[in-house]
C-alpha cells in the first residue's frame, strides 16, 4: 500500500533538511538533533517518519546527486537532437549557480568523507562514472555527424569535463574571488573547443 501524499511530503522534506545538515555540518556532523533542528522537529518526530537515520542520510546523499545525472539526461532528452547545443547545455548544467548552491556544497562535504566512508565513496564514484558517460554518448554523436573533431578518445575528454566540473565547481563553492559560474563556464567551453574542434558559441 503507498504511503500518504503527506507521509511522502514529510519525508521529501526531512531528505532537504538532512541534506542542509551535511551541507553545513559534514556527513559525520550531520546527526539526528541537526537534520531535527533543519527540519523545525524534534528527534522523535524525525525518528517517526526514518526510524533508521542511516536510511535518511542515504536518501539525502542520493537525491542531492540526482541532479547531475537524471536530471541532466531528462534535459538533454527536452532539447533538440543537435551535439552542439547538448554539449553546451552539459556545460552549463555541470556547475554551482554560485557559492551558495546547497546540493553542490553538499557534494563538496560528500567528496571530503568519501576516503573513509566506503558508501560515499562508492555513490561518488558512480556518479562521476554516469557523468562520464553521459558526456561520452553526446561526443560520439558529434564525431559521428561530424561536427566534432575529436582531439583524444571520447573518454578521455569526457572524463576531463566532469573532472573540470567538479574543480571548478569546487572553487566556486570556496568562494574564488576570480570564478563564477559564467568564468567557469567560459574555462570549461574553452577545454571543450581545443578538445572538439569546434567553436561551440555561447
Amino acid at each position: 500500500m503507498a504511503r500518504p501524499k503527506r507521509q511522502e511530503e514529510r519525508r521529501s522534506q526531512l531528505v532537504a533538511a538532512a541534506q542542509r545538515a551535511i551541507a553545513a555540518h559534514g556527513p559525520d556532523g550531520a546527526r539526528l538533533n541537526r537534520v531535527a533542528e533543519e527540519a523545525g522537529l524534534t528527534s522523535g518526530a524525525v525518528l517517526y517518519y526514518y526510524p533508521d537515520i542511516d536510511e535518511l542520510m542515504f536518501e539525502a546523499n542520493r537525491a542531492g546527486m540526482e541532479r547531475f545525472y537524471e536530471e541532466r539526461v531528462r534535459m538533454l532528452e527536452a532539447l533538440d537532437d543537435d551535439p552542439v547545443l547538448r554539449l553546451t547545455a552539459l556545460v552549463d548544467s555541470g556547475l554551482p549557480s554560485g557559492s551558495d548552491d546547497t546540493e553542490v556544497r553538499l557534494l563538496c562535504e560528500l567528496g571530503g568523507s568519501a576516503g573513509r566512508n566506503p558508501l560515499m565513496a562508492s555513490l561518488l564514484t558512480t556518479l562521476y562514472d554516469r557523468q562520464v558517460g553521459m558526456y561520452q554518448v553526446v561526443l560520439e554523436q558529434g564525431a559521428a555527424r561530424g561536427h566534432f573533431a575529436l582531439a583524444q578518445p571520447s573518454l578521455v575528454v569526457a572524463r576531463n569535463l566532469v573532472a573540470l566540473e567538479d574543480a571548478y565547481g569546487y572553487r566556486i563553492i570556496a568562494k574564488h574571488p576570480m570564478l563564477d559560474h559564467a568564468a567557469a563556464r567560459e574555462l570549461l567551453l574553452a577545454y571543450a573547443r581545443l578538445a572538439t574542434g569546434h567553436a561551440l558559441t555561447s
